[in-house]
């Protein structure tokens, strides 16, 4: 799978821009079908960062959401910028 179709887009609340500062992570709306492996894998390629962990959940509305920890060498907060959420 194309890692464009992995990882749909960034999900941002006032909860997931606090966790982007307080433990480096960061929410994507993903593909219901990716597993774990697979969005580490989007994520790393889409964005040039190295990924230490991923959870998924699947919402109410039927979206999976992933929360990506990246690993500590890379700030989330970095990213958040250049993905314009900051």
């Amino acid at each position: 799978m194309n890692p464009q179709d992995v990882v749909k887009r960034v999900y941002i609340t006032q909860d997931t821009v606090s966790l982007i500062e307080s433990e480096n992570k960061l929410v994507f709306i993903v593909d219901l079908k990716a597993d774990k492996h697979m969005i580490k894998n989007a994520v790393e390629q889409l964005y040039n960062v190295k990924v230490d962990k991923v959870n998924t959940l699947i919402t109410s509305r039927g979206e999976k959401k992933a929360f990506v920890k990246l690993k500590p060498e890379y700030k989330a907060s970095e990213l958040a910028v250049k993905l314009g959420i900051f």
